[in-house]
């Protein structure tokens, strides 16, 4: 590793009152793989933003070569030398290789685009990368592992000094990873230094040089990577105050009946062989890290997306589920992470969103009942404690915790007896969050049955009675509360084949 590059200090970042940066600290040496760890929510994202000129920091200072800098913008940063690979790849598919290659910077003969010279401009990129590429060809005919390259050969072609990977394998197979460290390897040779975001403890062994951890957007300390283990990294990462009490057992008796119960269900490539049983009363949490699949697995069993293979069987009863109205009709509610673009009618009125799913039950001779829409969504609402005027009162000026009631208590109405809450507490404030641990506990000793999809470790520990943790689309372990530790879920949670 050569000289220093980059020297963030003290970085600080408020977002409307929230303090996502808290004095965080980071180097970044010539020539270096520096992996930047943490959970979700950890500030990883926010620091690369505010180092790009994304975000403005509201404190702390940036050093890049040796001078203090403040980016305005990202085309700032990348004429700096720059260079960001997300994980969501922001390319034009129905354009050539080449084209997504000098977007915006194309080579000129006159007036016009000089397309021989773009193809051998990037035929040299491919060339010192070490990858085999047709420039030519449209970059949808490509695999993502090869589109990634494409994205790191257009930061090359920015004479790129600093280089930002953000969970670059997720979607890769283990050749294309392969391929991918070699680069990495040979970029290394050439000084450029390397900020490398990823969950996937052994490959952070294998590429990285040093380990920076976040946690809950403070800076808990950098390491050497040969100098420790995963579990200490594990320990860094998880080791925060938990909010509220573990449980300390399952409160599920031996004997409850099983509700629900899959069995080998594969659905695209996010889902693989996955099965697992849900008793009566029972709260069951599905833990893991961005990509694992646990959405994939809710969407597939509602019926909002196809499963190839597998057997779902409810109260004992194999059924067919094709879509969501057929697994609400079998008992099974369904509250998407995405709240606003799948389960919420944003310009509707609270007393229409809680009646949606059971409109037959308010239509006689053809006429809906408006009055008894309103008198039951007050009721159920009353029960959630929704705060709203009134029933009257369209979705979208209530709170991110007040609309997550109301599509509650549209289950409540429907009397489903299996709830799948997929995030149930994302952009929602302590308060909210508090009040949604309650309702999840009160219909679990109703004898309702929980399945609850959470990124929080501590979410996970506050509220099950068993957790499943899936790694790439598969179930990596599974463990009775009494032995979830945050470490030993984060263990499977990074388990891969």
């Amino acid at each position: 590793m050569g000289e220093t590059i980059l020297k963030m200090q003290g970085i600080q970042k408020y977002f409307s009152g929230v303090h996502a940066l808290k004095g965080v600290d980071f180097e970044l040496k010539a020539g270096e793989v520096h992996a930047l760890m943490g959970e979700n929510g950890a500030g990883k994202s926010t620091l690369i933003k505010v180092l790009c000129g994304i975000h403005k920091r509201n404190g702390g200072t940036v050093e890049y070569f040796g001078e203090e800098v403040s980016f305005q913008n990202i085309a700032e940063s990348q004429t700096a030398g720059i260079s960001v690979v997300h994980q969501e790849l922001n390319m034009m598919n129905h354009l050539t290789v080449a084209q997504n290659i000098f977007i915006g910077r194309e080579p000129k003969k006159g007036v016009m685009i000089d397309d021989k010279k773009m193809i051998a401009d990037s035929n040299a990129l491919f060339k010192k990368i070490g990858v085999k590429i047709d420039p030519t060809i449209n970059l949808g005919e490509l695999t993502v592992g090869k589109q990634q390259m494409v994205e790191i050969a257009k930061a090359i072609s920015r004479d790129c000094k600093l280089l930002v990977l953000d969970e670059p394998t997720a979607a890769l197979t283990q050749p294309e990873v392969e391929e991918l460290f070699k680069i990495m390897r040979e970029l290394k040779e050439k000084g450029i230094g390397m900020i490398y975001i990823s969950h996937r403890m052994d490959e952070i062994n294998r590429i990285s040089d040093r380990v920076t951890v976040m946690r809950d957007g403070e800076y808990v300390g950098t390491v050497n990577t040969a100098d420790v283990t995963k579990d200490d990294i594990v320990k860094m990462m998880v080791g925060r105050v938990i909010m509220g009490d573990k449980k300390p057992a399952s409160a599920v008796p031996a004997d409850a009946p099983v509700v629900l119960e899959v069995k080998h269900l594969n659905a695209g490539k996010e889902v693989k062989n996955v099965s697992f049983q849900l008793r009566r009363g029972e709260i069951l949490g599905f833990a893991g890290l961005m990509g694992a699949g646990r959405t994939e697995v809710a969407r597939a069993l509602y019926g909002a997306d196809p499963k190839q293979t597998g057997d779902i069987y409810i109260n004992g009863k194999k059924v067919n589920i094709k879509t969501p109205e057929q697994a609400v009709k079998n008992g099974i509610c369904y509250l998407s992470e995405d709240r606003k673009r799948y389960g919420l009618m944003l310009g509707k009125s609270v007393a229409e969103n809680s009646a949606i799913a059971s409109i037959d039950k308010f239509i006689k001779a053809g006429w809906i009942n408006d009055k008894e829409i309103a008198r039951t969504a007050e009721e159920y609402n009353g029960l959630l404690r929704t705060k709203t005027p009134s029933m009257e009162q369209l979705l979208k000026n209530l709170s991110g915790g007040n609309q997550q009631k109301v599509i509650i208590a549209r289950w409540l109405i429907k009397d489903c007896d299996i709830f799948i809450f997929d995030e149930p507490t994302r952009g929602i404030d302590v308060g909210a969050k508090s009040e949604m641990y309650t309702l999840m506990e009160d219909l679990a000793s109703k004898g309702k049955s929980v399945i609850m999809i959470s990124s929080e470790l501590a979410e996970i520990q506050r509220l099950s009675d068993r957790v499943i943790v899936m790694c790439e689309g598969r179930i990596t372990g599974e463990l009775d509360i009494a032995d979830a530790t945050q470490e030993e879920i984060m263990k499977y949670a990074t388990m891969r084949e």
